[in-house]
């Protein structure tokens, strides 16, 4: 089946987390049959700040962001089986959606894949007339980066057919365990854009507990974070690029994930950095969210905070044995269960389960 996929980018993750979820996912499609054009606009820098060429596996389409550019890549949606948009493109994104509609075939497949849907469903229950509510009666599914039972009653009592959430995952082949670099030392790392729903998180789970562990190395990556204030022990390195992840995460005693208010208050929301670190081996603290047990136990593959107080004890207790252990174990579990390969096998079950005979037929 030909699948048109509309996305933010699948070839920089400068400003574009769902990066690595794209690709992981995709790419496992693509050996499974799949034959997938990816349309991304030319915005935000990102093609200045790309992490990967074109991949053989997907025909990679990047397209002015302009009224005609997007005219054009909408137009090629007649061509495929499986017509995607993505939320987060940052460009055209209510004529994207309405456009996928509008173009694609009558007996294709419409999908919704929504990267942020607590935002979403948020700005939907503010406005009735919100794009993503109006074209629920003719998709086919939301398929979600998270979220569990939440945001699929959320979705479905807007009239969604189905919501079904398709988490992040590892790709080992991307990321793995890899040699220290000392431009990644420290104590506790963490890599995140500055966002408005994820900075106050990271005041507390991160600043804060550098703040209380002056004689320790702190570390932050990301994109914004140079203009905030931080304590002198925090050292930031700016953009990390995909293929310095691995090392990003197998150098420091420990990495931290802090999910954004919006991920945290739903639950079942891990981010794609959760799955890199475990795939790097690297010892995790997470800031507690609901369903966290669903992808790593916690005290034996994850260590778990509820505030910064709680990451300054993990720090200050955390020898380089335990933090190799837990790492390890964390990794053992998620090659066993939390791979893209488990996800791929989830998309395509899902999408032939939906591809009915009369649809064929049509």
């Amino acid at each position: 089946m030909k699948i048109a996929f509309y996305g933010s980018s699948l070839l920089s993750s400068y400003w574009n987390g769902a990066a690595t979820y794209y690709r992981g996912l995709l790419r496992d499609l693509a050996g499974r049959g799949y034959d997938i054009s990816f349309y991304e606009p030319d915005a935000f820098d990102r093609q200045q700040h790309r992490d990967i060429d074109p991949p053989d596996w997907v025909r990679s389409i990047v397209y002015p962001a302009t009224a005609e550019g997007l005219s054009a890549v909408l137009a090629e949606a007649k061509a495929a089986d499986i017509v995607v948009k993505a939320n987060g493109v940052g460009v055209f994104d209510k004529e994207l959606l309405e456009g996928i509609v509008e173009h694609s075939r009558a007996d294709a497949m419409r999908v919704f894949w929504d990267v942020d849907a607590a935002a979403t469903l948020e700005e939907m229950r503010a406005d009735e007339s919100h794009v993503v509510r109006r074209m629920l009666p003719s998709l086919d599914m939301i398929l979600t980066y998270g979220g569990g039972p939440p945001v699929i009653d959320a979705y479905e009592g807007f009239g969604a057919r189905r919501c079904i959430p398709v988490y992040n995952a590892l790709d080992p082949d991307t990321h793995h365990p890899a040699e220290p670099d000392r431009r990644f030392a420290a104590d506790l790392a963490f890599l995140g854009n500055r966002l408005p729903d994820r900075e106050k998180r990271v005041e507390e789970f991160f600043l804060k507990a550098a703040s209380a562990l002056p004689a320790r190395r702190f570390l932050i990556g990301g994109n914004g974070w140079e203009s905030k204030a931080m304590a002198e022990n925090v050292h930031h390195v700016g953009h990390v690029y995909t293929h310095q992840h691995n090392a990003f995460n197998s150098t420091p005693l420990a990495v931290l994930n802090v999910a954004r208010d919006s991920m945290a208050d739903i639950g079942f929301s891990p981010a794609t950095r959760v799955f890199e670190a475990a795939g790097a081996a690297a010892c995790l603290i997470t800031d507690a969210w609901e369903g966290i047990e669903t992808f790593l136990k916690p005290d034996e593959e994850v260590l778990v905070a509820r505030d910064g107080q709680d990451v300054a004890e993990h720090v200050r207790a955390l020898t380089p044995e335990r933090a190799s252990a837990i790492g390890r174990a964390a990794l053992t579990r998620t090659l066993a269960e939390n791979t893209y390969a488990h996800r791929g096998a989830q998309v395509d079950a899902i999408f032939k389960r939906t591809a009915q005979p009369e649809r064929s037929a049509a």
